[in-house]
């Protein structure tokens, strides 16, 4: 069965203290011809995962080195792009690598419980060096899911009822590269103390992990803002997917804004965000907030009731009309810009029942909001601007295409 997953990070858009914390007809503007093997180019492919049950998962490879020892690297293959959240995440038992483990002052082991619209992460900081293409992030702070060395989860983690996603089975890649539009995957909220916390980093001495600050710096990172250049975005860059779906496809995500010949955002147009990451949607004369995410693999927006699709009976999470569904909407940037959106949903068992796992019109209910999936991204260059970061248009964050 294909795994349905909303991979939006929740703690990546929680508003920091101190700081601004579909299917396509055609390409977007500013197309830009690239080399695969140029420096700041990371290869990308669509296919179903090292699991083998994933639908519209974006997928790459990532080397990760010992902070002490860049030569001492080990490279995790089944690695899920997501432009909706921050910071690398990888599954223990793909990792074979002893990273150091982050401490505090203290010297007590720092975890951290990151939670996603689906289900959560749980399990240490440690510290890598994390190299993509001709691009590294040095001593870059990063999630290891699933270490038995911390298999007691905290009761503020397992309250949320979200279920967890330590396993390959369950989360169904071997990481999570979060490459969206903050430095941090938390902000200036989980630096405070107290109840204006919200719970996301752990102290973890021997008596058990409580929840406790976590520094900028100390927070998993997004690599990319790390970067000695090319540190100001992504752009997720894949081709056109017929109606029927494909077997798989292949792509690339491209690092840097307007820092090189291969990057410009040429006549894209941007989309500013609210502290939250937000864009706004509107469909049928209402105003929904919405978002652009590799990490869900469907156009989830909206409910039977508001779009007369109805729900699959047998694979939950997914839509199921009778017969293929064109919608129209409009997305707009907190500056104003606003494009029109074209795009279709087919019936999710058909498309399931072919042998394809990339698919431009899969799309799924998810009430007053317009989560706009992977299948927004076929045939379109998105570029991630990252808040904070200069670009040619302005400082991060941003969505353009």
């Amino acid at each position: 069965m294909y795994k349905y997953l909303l991979l939006l990070s929740l703690a990546a858009f929680l508003p920091a203290a101190g700081c601004g914390g579909s299917s396509n007809s055609g390409a977007a503007p500013g197309n830009n011809p690239i080399s695969p093997t140029a420096p700041n180019v990371q290869a990308v492919a669509v296919n179903a995962g090292p699991a083998g049950n994933y639908v519209n998962g974006l997928f790459t490879s990532v080397i990760v080195c010992l902070p002490t020892n860049p030569s001492d690297c080990q490279t995790i293959n089944g690695v899920l792009v997501d432009t909706g959240s921050v910071g690398l995440r990888v599954l223990a038992s793909a990792l074979t690598l002893p990273l150091p483990q982050q401490t505090n002052a203290a010297a007590a082991p720092i975890a951290e419980c990151n939670q996603f619209q689906d289900g959560y992460t749980w399990g240490p900081i440690k510290v890598a060096t994390i190299k993509l293409a001709g691009e590294q992030a040095s001593s870059a702070p990063v999630q290891v899911i699933g270490d038995p060395a911390f298999s007691s989860v905290p009761k503020g983690c397992t309250s949320t009822g979200l279920t967890a996603e330590d396993t390959l089975q369950t989360l169904g890649a071997n990481g999570v590269l979060g490459v969206g539009l903050f430095p941090q995957d938390c902000g200036g909220a989980c630096t405070l103390t107290g109840s204006s916390n919200p719970g996301i980093y752990y102290a973890c001495p021997s008596s058990g992990c409580v929840v406790a600050p976590e520094g900028l710096a100390q927070q998993v990172q997004n690599p990319v803002s790390m970067f000695p250049s090319d540190n100001n975005g992504v752009i997720v860059e894949l081709p056109l997917v017929p109606s029927g779906g494909a077997l798989s496809l292949s792509g690339s995500l491209v690092f840097g804004i307007g820092t090189q010949t291969n990057n410009s955002l040429g006549n894209a147009r941007i989309f500013t965000v609210d502290n939250s990451g937000n864009i706004s949607t509107v469909y049928a004369n209402q105003t929904y907030t919405s978002f652009l995410d590799t990490g869900s693999n469907a156009l989830y927006f909206l409910n039977s009731s508001s779009t007369g699709l109805a729900a699959c009976t047998d694979v939950s999470g997914f839509y199921c009309p009778g017969s293929t569904k064109n919608f129209s909407a409009a997305n707009q940037g907190s500056n104003g810009t606003s494009a029109p959106v074209s795009f279709s949903v087919a019936n999710a068992d058909s498309l399931f029942a072919t042998p394809n796992v990339a698919f431009s019109n899969l799309g799924g209910p998810n009430p007053s909001t317009f989560d706009w999936g992977l299948p927004f991204f076929f045939g379109r260059n998105v570029f991630t601007a990252i808040a904070g970061q200069s670009t040619p248009a302005g400082p991060g964050p941003y969505f353009a295409y």
